[in-house]
């Protein structure tokens, strides 16, 4: 931690064994999950795992449960990837735990099922449902505002009488879509009514022309938003792509946007429909991550009898006779290369980390591997501020909706049911941590002028702080005060900060239009390599640890096929599809080969 100065500047569905969780308790319940008899491969082949993030834990976990030897290959000395938590060295005392740092803050959406499942089957101590059983529901939003705009707090709920099936017509639900634009916002009733149309216009789009027209087309002009206010902008255009998931409004694919965070995450999420189990929208861990899934996930794996080579580089995969051969890798801090072999291999490192391991014979074998140079990363980093006294803000994220850094945030304590925050962390000063994550890198702040990258560590967290009391203590509040902040921490993976080369080693995979196509299968075209990872083609498409998880499981498949291995497969669930829109959806498919318009576009 940095302690603060004196002053301030100013669903495929399929079989599988693990239906009977449910009823299985504790850390009994989950071990019996190891399969068994015809359940089992009959094979003790060896499967070189690349990569300790969640698609290699993840990949790690279904392939040990299915009887390979499993061996996976870490960059950093601690599991986990950017999920993981980390701790700020040297702040504990007392018998305190360190204070808890992490990259950003973590969160489970509640249309994420292929890691809740993950979860559920990760045993917890006096939890039946595993480490899943350590989520909270945020029950709120605050979209908060400056310059004395009134904050949007968006309740996260979902309806009370959800429709019944068939009920959902377009009328019905430009009706919903309108009443959430209702809910103190400033936009024209024109805007608003447009925008409720385009949305009409995406959930009717048929399969083809989602993939063909809308992955091409930005949100900014899906939504038409150059000609629209201020207001329209900044709530539907940036609020929903650079602040959620760092990509430009003006380059997001409309593909993506559309059918993730406006449908998936917002209106079937209130609607109830396609949600894990009885989840709400908007979910985080009861305690740092590594704490409440991390850890007792690398203990659950190593009781496998999964193995870790922690503080491993992969250096190279190499190719041969049509096959991966090996593996070179060496000691992250120096030291002798060796080559690693194994029966099958899963990349599942980042893409800007595992395409540089893809020699020039392993792409000529495969042309998806090439496409991968055209995937796109940013920055979406975090800082988190340790404070003296609670300051929850509200039950939920916090969107600083006007501020330049497109600022994100939530005050985690009060999730944190199973800890006292200044009995278990740090030297007993404080009592909160208010985790905030910057996703725009690149425009001037308020405070100095300059962009997050032009500028020192010490001089983004005053510029952050500043932001983020320009949106909760604007209207005459103070939410924050400088005499409250002991210290903060932000992840040693940014580095060269106020440099001529700032460098972030976990950059976020983004989505401009056109990344559908260079996103690579699982499966490659080399019979005994598979990738994992965000960046792998799924049908969430977005940049999440559910897209991991389910590329994990892909991967797992594919090589159960490359295997022959009678036993069962990974099971997907896929983005829920409302059977009420599927006869509008038929009905664009003929008309997108007619090459018409949608039905609702009336442009």
């Amino acid at each position: 931690m940095t302690t603060e100065p004196a002053q301030q500047p100013q669903e495929n569905t399929g079989h599988t064994r693990r239906r009977f969780l449910a009823g299985a308790g504790g850390v009994a319940g989950a071990l019996a999950l190891r399969p068994s008899g015809s359940a089992r491969a009959d094979t003790r082949k060896h499967v070189a795992v690349l990569g300790g993030g969640v698609s290699g834990l993840s990949a790690a976990q279904e392939l040990a449960e299915r009887g390979y030897a499993v061996t996976v290959y870490e960059y950093y000395d601690v599991l986990g990837g950017k999920a993981r938590s980390m701790d700020v060295p040297g702040t504990g005392s007392g018998g305190r735990r360190p204070l808890p740092g992490e990259h950003g803050f973590r969160f489970f959406p509640g249309f994420y099922r292929n890691l809740p499942d993950t979860m559920r089957r990760i045993p917890f101590p006096g939890n039946a449902n595993g480490v899943h059983d350590n989520l909270r529901s945020g029950t709120e939003e605050l979209f908060a505002r400056s310059s004395g705009r009134p904050d949007l707090h968006f309740p996260l709920r979902r309806v009370t009488t959800p429709p019944a099936p068939g009920d959902i017509t377009p009328s019905w639900l430009r009706d919903q879509i309108l009443s959430v634009l209702d809910l103190g916002t400033r936009l024209p009733a024109h805007e608003a009514a447009y925008f409720a149309d385009r949305l009409l216009v995406h959930l009717t789009s048929c399969d083809a022309r989602r993939e063909d027209q809308w992955e091409k087309t930005s949100w900014w002009r899906f939504i038409r938003a150059e000609e629209m206010s201020a207001e329209y902008q900044t709530l539907l255009g940036i609020g929903q792509t650079r602040n959620l998931v760092a990509t430009r409004a003006e380059v997001a694919s409309t593909r993506t946007v559309g059918r993730v965070i406006i449908e998936a995450l917002i209106l079937w999420g209130l609607l109830g429909r396609g949600l894990d189990g009885d989840a709400d929208i908007d979910r985080v861990l009861n305690a740092p991550t590594s704490e409440a899934w991390i850890d007792p996930w690398a203990a659950h794996l190593r009781s496998l009898g999964v193995e870790f080579v922690l503080g491993t580089e992969v250096r190279e995969v190499s190719y041969a006779g049509g096959r991966v051969t090996g593996v070179r890798v060496a000691a992250r801090d120096g030291g002798d290369e060796r080559t690693v072999t194994a029966d099958h291999y899963v990349s599942a490192m980042p893409v800007e980390h595992a395409r540089r391991t893809w020699g020039a014979a392993l792409r000529a074998a495969d042309p998806q591997l090439v496409r991968c140079d055209a995937l796109k990363t940013d920055w979406m980093t975090g800082v988190q501020f340790y404070l003296r006294t609670p300051t929850p803000v509200v039950h939920g994220h916090i969107n600083c909706l006007d501020s330049p850094w497109s600022v994100t945030g939530i005050g985690q304590a009060q999730f944190w049911d199973v800890r006292d925050f200044s009995r278990d962390y740090g030297d007993g000063q404080a009592r909160d941590c208010l985790s905030a994550i910057i996703s725009e890198w690149d425009k001037p702040g308020i405070l100095y002028g300059r962009t997050a990258r032009e500028c020192t560590k010490e001089e983004i967290v005053a510029e952050l702080w500043a932001q983020l009391k320009d949106g909760l203590n604007d209207s005459g509040r103070t939410t924050l005060r400088d005499e409250d902040r002991l210290g903060w921490f932000m992840d040693p993976a940014v580095t060269g900060l106020g440099g001529p080369d700032p460098q972030n080693r976990e950059p976020l995979l983004i989505h401009p239009t056109g990344t559908l196509y260079n996103r690579p299968s699982a499966r490659t075209a080399v019979p005994n390599f598979f990738l994992a990872g965000d960046y792998v083609r799924t049908d969430v498409d977005l940049a999440t640890m559910e897209g991991a998880n389910e590329s994990a499981r892909r991967a797992v498949n594919a090589l159960l096929d490359a295997d022959g291995a009678d036993v069962e497969r990974c099971r997907i669930w896929e983005l829920y599809r409302p059977p009420e829109l599927e006869p509008l959806k038929r009905v664009d498919e003929v008309r997108y080969r007619l090459g018409l318009p949608n039905t609702f576009d009336v442009g």
